[in-house]
């Protein structure tokens, strides 16, 4: 069973940016929304069906996503912007009328969470999301439509839950629930509340805790078709 992490957050609070550190030659990055990383990302180069190489896959379609999470030989899959595999989703379907569409993009989701808590032991994957905060102060996953929400709770469904925090210009994690938001760690993971807004650090304290090696493939990473 893989260990699944999800990281919350507003827009700009640098969700994206804290997997700068990661290895780009051990990491899957499934981005629902195509757009430039927000750091130097000159190794970070875009999957092409045929070739060798490439770290990046844009894609919003979930089956492509669980297929490739399911092939995938790299230990460390971040799937970034995973509201606009729910969002885009839903704008393309616009135009229907009824309840079904909800119930396809609550299942959809549900495949890409499931299938991401259910690979290799070895394999860590990061979904990071924007949150949403309610006229009670009470901040989760942005999720569309109520299946998400009341049927199954995303949150409910992982371990470790992060949510990005700015402070004083210095952007960090939250590891520790406020009381309202939905953050939650195992015990003794993280030595403190806050921890530095690094990816590859909240992944070397993963592999710590459930004794995992953290950067060896698990196989070598081959074409686009073995990511």
């Amino acid at each position: 069973m893989s260990i699944a992490t999800l990281i919350i957050g507003e827009t700009g609070t640098g969700k994206t940016t804290s997997l700068r550190n990661l290895t780009p030659e051990t990491t899957l990055l499934i981005q629902a929304l195509k757009k430039p990383l927000p750091f130097k990302s000159a190794n970070w180069t875009p999957i092409v069906q045929g070739q060798r190489g490439g770290s990046v896959l844009t894609t919003d379609n979930p089956q492509t996503i669980v297929s490739v999470m399911k092939k995938s030989r790299r230990p460390v899959v971040v799937i970034d912007d995973f509201q606009y595999v729910l969002a885009n989703e839903y704008m393309r379907r616009t135009a229907e009328t009824g309840y079904q569409k909800f119930t396809d993009i609550g299942r959809n989701a549900w495949d890409i969470l499931n299938c991401a808590m259910s690979l290799s032991d070895r394999v860590r994957v990061y979904i990071l999301s924007h949150s949403t905060t309610d006229d009670f102060g009470h901040t989760r996953i942005k999720t569309i439509g109520k299946m998400l929400d009341e049927k199954i709770t995303v949150e409910g469904m992982f371990s470790i839950v992060l949510r990005t925090v700015v402070r004083d210009g210095e952007y960090w994690f939250s590891t520790r629930n406020s009381g309202n938001d939905t953050v939650k760690t195992p015990m003794d993971m993280f030595p403190s509340e806050l921890i530095p807004n690094d990816l590859k650090a909240v992944d070397d304290a993963i592999c710590a805790y459930y004794s995992v090696t953290p950067a060896t493939p698990l196989r070598a990473v081959g074409n686009a078709a073995s990511t």
